[in-house]
């Protein structure tokens, strides 16, 4: 019953996976699995679970996943965002800006939900950016933050840096190119800066995006990491149709950082000071109002 499903699907992984071997196994995995009849008698629902645990299964992979959706999915082979109805969930979540404060001591607190597109979410970030710019240090809570787009990870690391600053390559295997992400030479309004002390506060559920800006800070030396070690994502991706309520997210792009020469992938971006999440605002604060 699932097996054009799985061939569709495996299909998918060789032809975007960046990992082209990994592939070949994954979708070794999936065919066994579907002749031990692993997926028989399953909805939408479960099917899409168990064979999340199988493509995962090889190498990892957190990114890698195939996702039941209550919506139909359009006939189409890559599954696009529509921008309307995206436009309108990011004003709803306030472009992923949870919280702004200025605590006593001149303290500044940036809580992020999501990363946004930048293409919307630069007014946003850039007003939170300016009613921070003159704090005399900077908390960024990105606890259970779920990631984003990478050019939003750019803009925010373009206020908190006074050079330019090579933060990340993203080769994306479709296209066989790579394109590297540096500060922006121009931000609206005014800048943090490259010199105040800057704190980031981390969890298990912080992922793919906000681990990248979390791992940008750390590598750079621009920040102090405290809380837990993140989730362990930095394939980007894009979502193809596997089923009417089915579509699978596969993993094209590999990210490099240009210090360390490697990522977080599977292993989480680790703090500088390990603490229980629940506890990192309090270390963070009391620290940043010694600094």
């Amino acid at each position: 019953m699932r097996e054009a499903e799985i061939e569709l699907l495996c299909s998918q992984l060789a032809a975007y996976y960046v990992f082209p071997d990994a592939a070949n196994e994954i979708a070794s995995v999936l065919r066994t699995r579907l002749a031990e009849g692993a997926y028989e008698g399953t909805d939408d629902e479960e099917f899409a679970a168990r064979v999340t645990a199988d493509l995962q299964s090889v190498n990892g992979d957190k990114h890698l996943r195939l996702v039941h959706s209550e919506a139909e999915v359009p006939e189409t082979g890559h599954v696009a965002w529509d921008p309307v109805a995206y436009q309108k969930e990011a004003e709803q979540d306030a472009f992923g800006i949870t919280k702004i404060e200025r605590l006593e001591g001149n303290i500044g607190l940036l809580k992020l939900r999501l990363l946004h597109d930048a293409d919307i979410a630069t007014p946003a970030i850039t007003a939170a950016m300016t009613l921070l710019a003159h704090t005399k240090a900077l908390i960024i809570d990105l606890r259970d933050n779920g990631g984003g787009d990478p050019n939003t990870v750019a803009l925010i690391c373009s206020y908190l840096f006074d050079e330019p600053t090579h933060l990340t390559d993203i080769y994306n295997r479709p296209e066989d190119t790579t394109q590297q992400f540096w500060t922006l030479p121009h931000v609206p309004g005014p800048k943090f800066g490259g010199t105040k002390p800057i704190y980031v506060l981390t969890n298990g559920r912080t992922f793919s995006g906000a681990e990248e800006l979390s791992y940008n800070l750390q590598q750079n030396g621009r920040a102090t990491l405290i809380g837990e070690t993140t989730g362990g994502g930095a394939h980007p991706g894009d979502r193809y149709r596997v089923g009417p309520h089915l579509k699978s997210s596969v993993p094209n792009g590999r990210l490099t950082n240009p210090i360390s020469g490697t990522n977080w992938e599977g292993v989480g971006v680790v703090p500088h000071i390990a603490v229980p999440a629940d506890e990192a605002f309090d270390v963070a604060y009391k620290k940043a109002l010694e600094a």
